[in-house]
């Protein structure tokens, strides 16, 4: 696992860059609210105004559309399928990879692709090489399935490639990682249910959510999801969901609180979204969530 060359910081430009828009926008009278305040929009915002219902809903605000990759047409990784918006009036989107488990296909969690592209964001499910990869390979495939769908796959040309997010299931997970700490480039990762070895992770950058089960008995939480959750610096944006009585398979079903707080994610550091900061501060709650941790983003 190499370790960080440089490191993009994305909060304090972010807010410097909406502060300016912002204030460009009121001097010349374009977008003033109804309290008079400026309310400039992000210039990665993609989709209406986020509600608890349209995180939750089984589909999100844009159609979508997929394909298939076959491995004989991609090196590095072992081919996979392609979601994607429909729609092009809104600009590029933000691109996701995401890894299957330990001797797991794609379609062991398949229902995140369209679940994640339907709110705007182009999203790559791999195929691994052999099922039984390891986490620093599934790393680098992950990040090689990335670099094919910005630079030669049929829909590079809806994908701002400077915003690109990773993630995984179990070895997956630990691969996202892996991929987060070889790549700081990346915008976000999501490791859900995430095994590995590799117990620290203080090198990382990239804003990181992860998702554990309470009740994992294969990469139990207390050795994985919260050391690698405390080893991730506090200077860095990080959250902890772990969801009550959950198994080390809950991404293979469709889960609606691990959709929600993804979303919220990839939309809140990928597209640089703060609408989406009402989900992740103070955080989910409720009889599904065994408990939250976050550095709380500032918008």
């Amino acid at each position: 696992m190499s370790s960080p060359t440089t490191t993009r910081p994305r909060s304090l430009p972010a807010r410097v860059a909406r502060l300016a828009l912002a204030t460009t926008l009121l001097v010349a009278g374009v977008l003033v609210g109804p309290t008079g305040a400026a309310q400039a929009a992000g210039p990665y915002e993609r989709g209406p105004a986020p509600t608890t219902a349209i995180l939750e809903a089984s589909r999100g605000p844009f159609a979508t559309a997929s394909q298939s990759v076959s491995s004989l047409s991609v090196t590095g990784f072992g081919g996979g399928v392609i979601y994607y918006p429909t729609s092009t009036s809104e600009g590029t989107f933000g691109a996701v990879a995401i890894s299957p488990g330990y001797t797991a296909a794609w379609s062991s969690i398949s229902w995140l692709g369209p679940r994640i592209a339907s709110h705007g964001f182009v999203v790559i499910g791999i195929e691994t090489n052999t099922r039984l990869d390891q986490p620093d390979s599934r790393g680098r495939q992950l990040l090689a399935a990335l670099d094919y769908l910005t630079q030669r796959s049929s829909v590079r040309s809806r994908i701002d490639s400077s915003r690109l997010a990773v993630a995984g299931h179990s070895m997956g997970g630990g691969g996202s990682l892996e991929a987060a700490s070889s790549r700081p480039s990346l915008q976000a990762a999501v490791p859900l249910a995430p095994w590995n070895l590799d117990k620290s992770w203080s090198e990382l950058r990239v804003p990181t959510l992860i998702i554990g089960g309470e009740s994992d008995s294969v990469a139990p939480v207390a050795t994985h999801s919260i050391p690698f959750y405390n080893s991730i610096p506090s200077s860095a944006e990080k959250a902890y969901l772990e969801l009550n009585g959950a198994s080390h398979f809950f991404p293979q079903t469709v889960n609606t609180p691990t959709a929600r707080q993804m979303v919220a994610w990839l939309k809140r550091f990928v597209d640089d979204d703060t609408r989406y900061e009402q989900f992740l501060c103070p955080g989910p709650s409720g009889s599904q969530i065994q408990e939250y941790r976050n550095t709380c983003p500032s918008a």
